[in-house]
């Protein structure tokens, strides 16, 4: 994002705005959500080897680099977390090797299912640690922009060698700001999604598979 490089052209897979997602009679999640979550949106298999794939491009592209990831959280720890483990298995098993820093920031923008204005970061005081490197920033999740543009301004002010980012998901959502992430997984239309780390209000971190929320659980679990 922050470099010269470019987003790979049909590097996305793109789900549509009618996608209703999966019944939920065909998957397997805890039965504390069974009446809080609508459908099955992207199951837990296809995130795996989405991932799986982020990781070789993110090889193809910085392999024989040395980077210092930084793993955007909540959200973003198992996604960082599985990208991290094939990363690294690729570079036990082919020509190229990538040698990983991992560091951790926390950004919190959300009351209920409203992104806001008022942007925390915490941990991010001291990155000092980024100066001259070359930086991976992970986000389970990229909407409005405004998070990732704020995120981004901070970044650079430690001066990076070079910055890149690379998002699970990107909404399609009305004056998105700024560059889609470098390397994306899949871009879903404006639904509030849960599972696979990504919570409301904390809670649905445990799913595996991310999922549509139902109505009632907005309300259920609102703060």
């Amino acid at each position: 994002m922050a470099d010269s490089g470019s987003v790979r052209e049909d590097s996305r897979i793109v789900i549509e705005d009618d996608w209703p997602g999966y019944s939920l009679d065909l998957f397997t999640y805890p039965e504390h959500y069974c009446e809080d979550i609508e459908s099955v949106y992207i199951p837990h298999g296809i995130i795996m080897d989405r991932t799986e794939r982020l990781a070789r491009n993110i090889m193809d592209d910085l392999g024989d680099h040395d980077i210092v990831v930084l793993c955007v959280l909540k959200g973003g720890y198992k996604f960082c977390a599985d990208l991290v483990e094939f990363i690294k298995g690729l570079s036990r098993n082919s020509s190229k090797s990538l040698l990983m820093r991992v560091d951790f920031i926390r950004l919190k923008s959300y009351l209920n299912d409203q992104s806001t204005e008022d942007l925390h970061i915490l941990g991010g005081e001291d990155l000092s640690v980024l100066s001259g490197k070359n930086v991976l920033i992970v986000e389970a999740i990229v909407d409005t922009g405004k998070t990732m543009k704020a995120l981004l301004e901070h970044v650079e002010t430690f001066g990076p060698k070079m910055v890149k980012v690379a998002g699970l998901l990107v909404k399609r959502v009305p004056n998105g700001l700024g560059t889609p992430p470098d390397y994306v997984g899949f871009e879903i239309p404006n639904r509030f999604v849960v599972g696979y780390a990504l919570d409301y209000n904390e809670y649905f971190r445990d799913l595996n598979h991310i999922c549509v929320i139902s109505e009632a659980a907005k309300i259920k679990y609102k703060v």
